[in-house]
């Protein structure tokens, strides 16, 4: 794992996400890249060269943010880019090469029912790269066990597991699977992938009506320092994908949320 995107918002806790990030790539020996997308000013009327002053302050505001950090000797670079956030995400992927996005779960939202805001919730729901979301003003812990949840033993993406196998080649945690059988499950689903088998410390079957049970039924026998689940059409979080925000009442986690999808 090379590059670790840490989009940055202008909410509070910005600066503890970008200490997480920071810390964690300090733990793997990662670079990171710290990213704010800004919009181009068009409206009839406006200065010519306002589009260049918001970048240059996009930038100063880059650069107090990774000042205000402790860096632990990782390399950081600042990255602007003009235009949506998603756009702006897969350019610098197609040029440089994202491994895993960082991001703070409620991004830019203020709104306190939310546990996934709308940056958040659209690179999870619209971006083919991993991401690990990280609570509000959530403080780096050492990643010693992960629950795996997943309701299909099936990995069709050769891709989608290379940030749990790096986490777990480099920082040896637990790696709990949680195979949960919901009312569609077939016989196909819980035959794991081989990778998959590998990776895993401890194996636990369970009946729930949807994923999301299964995870809050088993959480606190296992204790976590890290949620891990698929991105799926059929998966995990399969109706609040629908959506770019996911309210709390729908789903709520303390700990880091690794949300892995392959490309």
């Amino acid at each position: 794992m090379r590059h670790i995107l840490v989009p940055i918002g202008s909410t509070e806790s910005a600066q503890i996400t970008l200490q997480y990030a920071i810390d964690f790539a300090a733990e793997i020996n990662a670079n990171i890249l710290v990213f704010r997308a800004y919009k181009a000013i068009s409206k009839a009327g406006i200065m010519a060269n306002m589009t260049a002053i918001i970048e240059r302050e996009t930038n100063l505001y880059l650069r107090r943010m990774v000042n205000a950090v402790d860096r632990k000797n990782v390399a950081v670079k600042l990255i602007s880019s003009k235009g949506s956030v998603l756009e702006s995400v897969a350019a610098i992927d197609a040029e440089i090469g994202i491994d895993l996005i960082i991001v703070g779960a409620k991004s830019n939202s203020m709104k306190e029912e939310l546990f996934l805001g709308s940056t958040a919730g659209n690179l999870v729901k619209n971006s083919n790269l991993p991401v690990l979301t990280v609570p509000e003003n959530y403080v780096y812990k050492p990643i010693n066990s992960i629950l795996l949840a997943f309701k299909s033993g099936i990995v069709q993406s050769e891709t989608a597991l290379n940030p749990l196998k790096f986490i777990v080649k480099n920082l040896k945690p637990e790696v709990n699977s949680l195979l949960v059988k919901t009312a569609d499950y077939s016989d196909k689903d819980l035959v794991l992938d081989k990778d998959l088998s590998e990776l895993q410390t401890s194996f636990t079957t369970t009946e729930n009506a949807t994923t999301f049970q299964g995870v809050l039924e088993h959480f606190k026998s296992h204790n976590p320092s890290m949620l891990c689940v698929f991105r799926r059409k059929r998966g995990f979080f399969k109706k609040l994908w629908e959506k770019n925000t996911v309210l709390k009442q729908e789903f709520y986690t303390s700990i880091p949320l690794l949300i892995l999808r392959g490309k």
